[in-house]
């Protein structure tokens, strides 16, 4: 059973659990998929029926972001582990080579895709990169085709929320695949053209304010972690109440 924080059920697992929940659905090759929601992806599951809908049909929903292991606190139901998505995606990675699997990466602008293949094959020697495909796209109907030939072990859909999650719900049951991830622009940090924040910074939970001061102009996004911790008090109030 989920974990429900704000309307959006968790799967509480550790890292390790997770990456072997992952492993698991991977192996079992029908296009299960991953969603992994932080304060503004579970903010916006409210105001947005088909990223819910989405979100609850995901084979694996992990807690991205720190603000919702605080909010999980905060309602008394706490989730196991922070278990950010391209830490997961980076742990599976790390495996495919010695089990002879491989992975396709789609999103990101032109030549991210590619990039990041480069760049993942030299961290990783003897993975096979079976396929790239940018997120700049306005018919699925020849990205499934290119898909479906590789046939990939793991699929990173990195297309940005909502998009990457409907995408995923919509087109699980047309793909030769074992298992896909929504991982937002995780090639960019793949490709090296975003640095992530430092492990200082993550062990901490800060890694929101280390992007925030990179990039002031996310001010607008960051702003969803507070609202977020609100209305969990604020369920919290209510559940008291009744």
């Amino acid at each position: 059973m989920r974990t429900e924080i704000l309307g959006v059920g968790f799967d509480s697992l550790t890292k390790a659990e997770a990456a072997d929940k992952a492993f698991s659905l991977m192996e079992e090759r029908r296009a299960a998929y991953v969603v992994t929601p932080n304060p503004e992806i579970v903010m916006l599951c409210n105001k947005d029926a088909g990223m819910m809908e989405a979100t609850r049909k995901a084979d694996l929903v992990i807690p991205d972001g720190i603000g919702v292991i605080y909010g999980a606190k905060i309602l008394s139901r706490p989730l196991k582990e922070r278990v950010p998505g391209i830490e997961l995606a980076t742990e599976l990675i790390s495996r495919l080579p010695d089990k002879n699997k491989s992975v396709f990466l789609f999103g990101a602008k032109p030549g991210i895709a590619d990039m990041a293949a480069q760049e993942l094959q030299k961290k990783y020697p003897g993975l096979k990169v079976c396929g790239t495909e940018n997120g700049y796209f306005t018919d699925d109907a020849p990205i499934i085709e290119k898909i479906n030939a590789a046939a990939p072990d793991l699929l990173l859909v990195c297309l940005g929320a909502p998009k990457q999650e409907k995408w995923m719900l919509a087109n699980t049951g047309k793909l030769n695949a074992g298992l896909m991830m929504g991982l937002g622009g995780s090639l960019d940090v793949f490709a090296g053209v975003v640095q992530r924040s430092p492990d200082s910074w993550n062990r901490l939970g800060l890694e929101w304010l280390y992007r925030l001061i990179k990039q002031p102009s996310r001010i607008k996004r960051m702003i969803k972690l507070p609202l977020f911790l609100f209305a969990a008090v604020g369920e919290r109030i209510r559940g008291k109440k009744q």
